[in-house]
């Protein structure tokens, strides 16, 4: 299945982006076909003023319209996440993430900023439309280093992110015909269901 990342980091030695790339490594050796989006690479002038028309924002627009599900990753500031990556989601269509699974992925100095992926991201892909977001990852800045180039996690953030790139898995294959699992389409996975945070009905109903 194609899966797109979504990198929301201004910065590019973003702890959020190298998690990124460790998840999208992973879905690719699981077979899936993998590709980024660094919206940092995006015409500044393009995402300030909302135009969606330039050729950059075509090419990653009709990325996002052709994935299976979606692994959004961005730095949390002031407890929200980052201003670029508003910028990009901003500027979508209204249902852009509609039939989507989506993983949602996150960094920041301390746990005082982890309920931002479930109170600041999760109600905007809730908004496009997405068909499931899995229970999200928030990496503290202590838990993982970047030393020459390559990451280094912490054993139970390591932990963490494989538990929720298999969620998402599940989440993928649901959407599937044929796939294992029930196919949800227009209803989030069943409360039941450890690891998935329901979106709220009135956003999956068209």
């Amino acid at each position: 299945m194609k899966i797109v990342g979504i990198a929301g980091s201004p910065s590019g030695s973003s702890r959020s982006t190298a998690l990124l790339g460790h998840i999208g490594r992973q879905l690719a050796e699981d077979g899936h076909a993998w590709s980024v989006i660094p919206v940092r690479h995006l015409p500044a002038g393009d995402l300030i003023a909302g135009r969606s028309d330039g050729e950059a924002i075509q090419a990653a627009l009709a990325e996002i319209a052709a994935a299976d599900g979606l692994v959004v990753a961005t730095p949390v500031y002031k407890a929200a996440y980052s201003g670029l990556l508003k910028t990009f989601l901003d500027l979508l269509p209204q249902k852009a993430f509609a039939g989507k699974a989506i993983l949602p992925v996150a960094s920041g100095g301390s746990l005082a900023h982890a309920l931002a992926i479930d109170y600041a991201l999760r109600p905007v892909l809730s908004a496009l439309g997405a068909r499931v977001a899995v229970a999200g990852v928030f990496a503290e800045d202590a838990q993982l280093r970047i030393l020459d180039g390559e990451l280094h996690l912490e054993a139970a953030l390591a932990e963490r992110l494989d538990e929720a790139r298999q969620r998402f898995a599940e989440a993928l294959a649901w959407g599937r015909p044929g796939g294992a699992g029930p196919v949800v389409a227009e209803a989030a996975p069943p409360d039941s269901l450890p690891g998935f945070s329901p979106l709220p009905l009135y956003a999956l109903a068209t």
